[in-house]
C-alpha cells in the first residue's frame, strides 16, 4: 500500500513540474531622471526577476459562425 501511495505522489509531482518553465527577465535600473544607473566598475546595474512561463496547449480551431 505504501508503494502505491508513493508512486501516485511522484506521478502527480512530475505532472505539475512539466507544465511550467522558469525564465529570468532582467531590466536596467534607472534613477528618477531616467538615466541608467552604473555600478562602481562601470557596468550597467540590472534588476532580475524569475517568472514562470506556461506552455499553451494546442487544440482544434473554432469554426466561424455564418451570418
Amino acid at each position: 500500500m505504501k508503494h502505491i501511495f508513493s508512486v501516485l505522489i511522484l506521478s502527480l509531482f512530475s505532472l505539475t513540474t512539466y507544465a511550467v518553465e522558469k525564465k529570468e527577465v532582467c531590466k536596467d535600473v534607472t534613477d528618477k531622471a531616467g538615466k541608467v544607473v552604473r555600478s562602481k566598475d562601470g557596468s550597467v546595474k540590472q534588476q532580475c526577476k524569475t517568472t514562470k512561463v506556461h506552455k499553451k496547449l494546442e487544440g482544434t480551431p473554432i469554426p466561424e459562425k455564418k451570418k
